[in-house]
């Protein structure tokens, strides 16, 4: 049985821990261009400029990505696991 801190099938070393995400951002408008490229806008999360996600490093999504390059600015973002769990809110005057 593999370990967590084995090699992944390219043969990269990560962690179980270790999320590679892609923060993409939309840098120019939609209008204009071709039903498909506008889908794929829309599947990424993106409904105008200046709008950002941020987004699993995934096959899937880098087709995407290819489909409206001249749209958007890709960012490659490196983050653990625990961090991208949501913190629990206190509510106003509650003690800690």
């Amino acid at each position: 049985m593999a370990n967590k801190d084995s090699v992944d099938k390219r043969g990269d070393n990560k962690s179980a821990k270790d999320v590679e995400l892609i923060k993409v951002t939309q840098i120019k408008s939609s209008i204009g261009s071709k039903p498909k490229h506008r889908g794929s806008l829309r599947a990424l999360g993106l409904r105008g400029i200046g709008m950002f996600k941020v987004h699993n490093n995934s096959p899937e999504i880098r087709g995407m990505i290819s489909r409206v390059s001249h749209l958007v600015k890709v960012e490659q973002v490196v983050a653990v696991k625990d961090s991208l769990k949501k913190t629990p809110k206190v509510k106003a005057g509650a003690s800690v």
